[in-house]
């Protein structure tokens, strides 16, 4: 009788069974997809070069397709269907990430490799005075002078300029002329850096002006204000409104709130938005090309007188088509890449710096 009233407690568990539609237990290990990796681009050099194909590019592609397809087959036979998409969406991730990252490594290896051939102190301290394109010497002291300048006075225009406006369309902007203002920086935006270059030669032309620094940096003005709006308008709209609504209800003026409590908060978006403003306009070329016509020599004095800059002078240099203006080309763009990535830097070092701070 004991026996026949055995509590169910007493009773062995039944072994539990997965579901016919559930999730399978086995699993990839988890550098599985290195492993794919591998396979695919021995198999995609292999394949490439017994097929005679010389082009790199065409390996990289074979060898993704190979990637993606093992990676899809191998998920299904060992895991099931659904976990072969996920990692056939996420290995397609990394391909795309792939293709856009090696162009840009390989254009950055090959001005590094290039260019640090002819950069040194001579190349940062010298001018072209003199100097013919076949020969060796010469430098980069006057295109460099004329970047800082010319990059220098449009920023000084444009920062104000730029604020302003963003401040007048976050904070007071309503009706025909505020939507009238959003609409032609939206144009700005897009407009060719050869148009803004046109624009300041037509005045240049009607005023009877000369060329030099200034006249570029007029039309890098035009090239940088619509960059300094937009970025300085998104830091402003991500302002808390309950700062502004805590300041007015103490009996603050809006224009003191907007400068002592709306400004603080967002600087460290708008100096990260002029700097990357200025990167953009730091290589462009049409316009000084049409309004500061170049110059071989040292003008310290951007409002008169023809000026270079360092994009001008790669252009020149490339155009002279001797193997040592070639070496200058490139070292002069290794200049200006650094010049650019300084400024990003810089940006990221006081958006940080500037960063809200958090508490637990």
């Amino acid at each position: 009788m004991s026996h026949a009233t055995t509590s169910v407690q007493d009773r062995p568990a039944p072994a539990p069974t997965a579901p016919a539609t559930g999730l399978s237990s086995r699993s990839l290990p988890r550098l599985a997809p290195l492993g794919f990796a591998a396979l695919a681009i021995a198999l995609g050099v292999g394949t490439g070069a017994a097929a005679g194909w010389h082009s790199r590019v065409q390996w990289g592609l074979l060898s993704a397709l190979l990637f993606l397809t093992i990676s899809y087959v191998a998920t299904s036979v060992v895991e099931n269907k659904r976990q072969a998409k996920d990692r056939l969406a996420t290995s397609l991730v990394w391909v795309c990430f792939l293709v856009a990252v090696v162009p840009l490594a390989s254009l950055l290896w090959t001005t590094i490799s290039r260019g640090s051939e002819r950069l040194d102190g001579y190349f940062l301290t010298h001018s072209m005075a003199g100097v013919l394109g076949p020969e060796a010497s010469g430098g980069v002291y006057h295109a460099l002078i004329g970047t800082l300048e010319q990059v220098g006075i449009a920023t000084v225009i444009s920062a104000p300029l730029g604020l302003l406006t963003a401040v007048y369309l976050v904070e007071y902007g309503k009706g025909a002329l505020a939507k009238a203002v959003t609409f032609f920086v939206d144009v700005m935006t897009g407009i060719p850096s050869i148009v803004a270059g046109l624009f300041i030669l037509s005045i240049m032309l009607i005023a009877g002006l000369e060329p030099s620094g200034l006249m570029g940096a007029l039309a890098l003005t035009i090239l940088m204000l619509p960059v300094v709006v937009r970025s300085t308008e998104e830091m402003l709209k991500l302002v808390p409104n309950e700062l502004r609504e805590a300041s007015l209800a103490l009996g603050i003026p809006k224009w003191r709130t907007i400068l002592k409590v709306v400004l603080p908060t967002a600087i460290g978006g708008i100096a990260t938005g002029v700097m990357l403003a200025i990167a953009r306009i730091a290589g462009e070329t049409a316009p000084i090309i049409l309004l500061v016509f170049g110059s071989q020599l040292i003008n310290p004095n951007p409002f008169e007188g023809a000026q270079s800059s360092l994009p001008f002078y790669i252009y020149e240099q490339y155009k002279i088509g001797e193997t040592a203006s070639y070496d200058r080309a490139w070292a002069a763009a290794l200049v200006l890449i650094a010049f650019v990535m300084i400024l990003n830097l810089v940006a990221r070092g006081i958006a940080r710096w500037k960063a809200p701070k958090t508490g637990r």
